[in-house]
């Protein structure tokens, strides 16, 4: 196949600036596309060229399959790489690529097709002989036969968008009271979020840890994974926080699920970089949850502990070449990354659009800060509120996290609200640093990490601060001569420990 002269990057923000910082290393030419709101965007200054492509919404604009067509063939781009999010598993638009003469980098539409939708990918596993959470492998079309079949497997369960997911139409449910409100729910975002409001059902695992492995197929079969990802540190099913390798794998248990996650996307022939994730239980078991078939938010983590740049793997894939890998590397000390949000943990996680008034990102040894955003920089209210991902590498998962935790504190953003002191909760947390931490985690301990008080311990805090003036009180009252009025002398007659808890109240 011809070599890659031109890549039009379907996306905005860090994830077109990665993929172009790649582009650049290898001497291809890029192309940014760029909406109303993203006129002043880095990733349009990163590019050799860019071309506009409508309005702010992104259904308008990034999500226009024929305005991306179009910026490709006027730009005389040769090929499409849709990072992710947008169109990045879209099987139509890889046809319509394809029709075009643009070679997509990423997997085929066949691919998508197989693992998109995702109770057939559940039925494809299931008929290549791969682990998956009890549930159902087709839609359930009524409310009525989704509550037959939840009085068949028990609560809890968990209510899927099968058009996506990302978090989206998604609904714990835990009692038959709150299922059809439930069931209506997860319908209309599912519908909001993909067009597809169809839903399925799964039994809810207790505990579970989020584990992914990251695959990788060139165009001739060969397939191989490269290790996986711990990332159970989730809010609203969305990862915060993500880590390679996992605390909770052993080397046995790695290979296993490494052999399943390749057998996986053997058995829908796939090509280039794709995910696929597990739920692991208490009891170590490992179940398929679903195949993400692009690249991942947090795959800079893999970068880190194999050396490899997985952007240029799927450009040379895509060009024909052959994998130079016949089995996974080692992992090489340890890699932690967390996603930077323009939000406020305080209200709710409200996103928090703004301008950037001052920026600093952290440096130093093992340090990488994937960004689209600069000083003056507005964040737009139409988009992700995620503005970069940090990442580290250190030789343990003690260190990576100490390095971590320096990294964030050098972090400074000005003008907008961020995350950042919520992150440095989380790796400052007993439960993260011991490393056996579930998807409930950041639930759980809530409060704690957004440094809510407990009213309980303010109370006995309290009585404590009561109990103590008190002591010092009667001590004090032993030493006083009595023509000083015993206790209290100086106060009116009141002793200091009900001076205490009248201030304190």
């Amino acid at each position: 196949m011809p070599k890659i002269r031109k890549v039009l990057v379907a996306n905005r923000g860090e994830i077109a600036i990665r993929v172009m910082r790649t582009c650049k290393e290898l001497g291809i030419a890029t192309v940014a596309v760029y909406s109303e709101a993203d006129r002043s965007a880095l990733h349009v200054r990163t590019a050799d060229q860019a071309i506009f492509v409508g309005p702010p919404p992104s259904r308008e604009s990034y999500l226009v399959q024929q305005r991306i067509l179009d910026a490709a063939k006027q730009a005389g781009a040769d090929a499409i790489h849709p990072g992710y999010g947008f169109l990045s598993e879209n099987a139509a638009f890889v046809r319509a690529c394809e029709a075009e003469g643009l070679t997509f980098i990423g997997p085929p539409a066949s691919a998508m097709d197989s693992m998109g939708e995702k109770t057939r990918a559940r039925a494809n596993m299931i008929k290549a002989g791969v682990p998956v959470v009890p549930g159902t492998t087709e839609p359930i079309p009524s409310v009525e036969e989704a509550r037959a079949y939840v009085e068949k497997i028990g609560f809890p369960v968990m209510l899927k968008a099968a058009g996506g997911g990302g978090g989206k139409g998604m609904r714990k449910v835990e009692r038959m009271e709150d299922f059809e409100s439930s069931w209506r729910a997860a319908k209309s975002e599912a519908l909001n979020a993909f067009g597809n409001d169809a839903v399925y059902i799964e039994k809810y695992l207790e505990k579970p840890h989020h584990v992914e492995i990251q695959v990788f197929a060139d165009q001739y079969g060969n397939t191989i994974h490269l290790n996986e990802r711990e990332c159970s540190a989730q809010r609203r099913h969305q990862k915060v926080v993500e880590e390679t390798p996992s605390p909770i794998l052993t080397p046995e248990l790695r290979a296993k699920m490494g052999e399943v996650a390749v057998k996986a996307a053997k058995a829908v022939n796939y090509v280039g970089a794709g995910t696929v994730e597990f739920l692991v239980d208490v009891h170590r078991n490992f179940y398929f949850l679903e195949m993400n078939t692009r690249l991942q938010v947090e795959h800079p983590v893999t970068e880190w502990v194999t050396g490899l740049d997985l952007v240029a793997m799927q450009i040379r894939a895509a060009e024909g070449e052959k994998l130079g890998l016949t089995e996974a590397p080692t992992p090489r000390g340890h890699s932690i990354e967390v996603r930077v949000y323009a939000e406020d943990p305080s209200r709710n996680f409200m996103p928090s659009p703004g301008k950037i008034t001052y920026l600093r990102v952290p440096g130093g040894p093992n340090v990488r800060d994937d960004s689209g955003v600069f000083p003056g920089y507005t964040v737009p209210n139409v988009y992700d509120p995620m503005i970069s991902k940090l990442s580290v590498w250190a030789p343990t998962r003690r260190e990576a996290i100490a390095r971590t935790q320096r990294a964030l504190s050098e972090y400074v953003v000005k003008g907008i609200t961020t995350n950042i002191r919520y992150l440095k909760a989380i790796l400052a947390h007993p439960e993260f640093i011991e490393g056996d931490y579930d998807t409930s985690f950041l639930t759980r301990q809530h409060d704690a990490l957004l440094g809510v008080e407990d009213p309980k311990l303010s109370e006995m805090a309290l009585l404590a601060s009561v109990v103590h003036t008190y002591q010092k009180d009667q001590k004090r009252a032993k030493t006083l001569p009595a023509a000083s009025g015993g206790q209290g002398g100086g106060n009116g007659g009141v002793s200091p420990w009900k001076q205490a808890l009248r201030t304190r109240r």
